[in-house]
């Protein structure tokens, strides 16, 4: 099967070693997501609006590597309150209220910055096909 790493760019991908997706045949990962954009953390203070950011930027990396939010079948979502979770909720359904992804929600101690409130994950199942969707971004490799 053909791999497709998916970039954002971020500096913190090559230092740690990691993809913002990963598509392995009809299969995409999206790693774990904050509200940065760039050195900026998004929404501070405001749990509703750090979801509404990340969940934007995890669709644009679902996109890159041809899949959509209608085919995202689970959901991560990690926060540093857990008083939260309605917030967060509330953004999350205005993604996925149609869609209804299987879906947690768990309580960490911390994030990367303090500023950061949630982190989300993705995993999205595509229409069966190992062809890589923008084969001139990311050479691929056979896994």
């Amino acid at each position: 099967m053909k791999r497709q790493n998916i970039s954002s760019g971020a500096v913190w991908e090559s230092t740690i070693g990691y993809s913002r997706a990963v598509r392995v045949g009809n299969v995409v990962e999206v790693a774990g997501t904050t509200a940065m954009d760039g050195d900026q953390v998004i929404g501070i203070g405001n749990a509703y609006e750090q979801t509404r950011f990340i969940l934007h930027k995890i669709e644009k990396a679902l996109q890159e590597a041809g899949a959509t939010l209608q085919q995202v079948v689970r959901t991560r979502i990690f926060v540093t309150d857990i008083s939260q979770w309605e917030a967060v909720g509330r953004a999350h359904g205005e993604s996925f209220s149609e869609i209804k992804p299987a879906a947690t929600m768990v309580q960490v101690s911390a994030l990367i910055r303090p500023e950061q409130l949630v982190e989300i994950e993705a995993t999205a199942i595509i229409e069966a096909d190992d062809s890589l969707i923008n084969s001139e971004a990311i050479p691929d490799v056979e896994v």
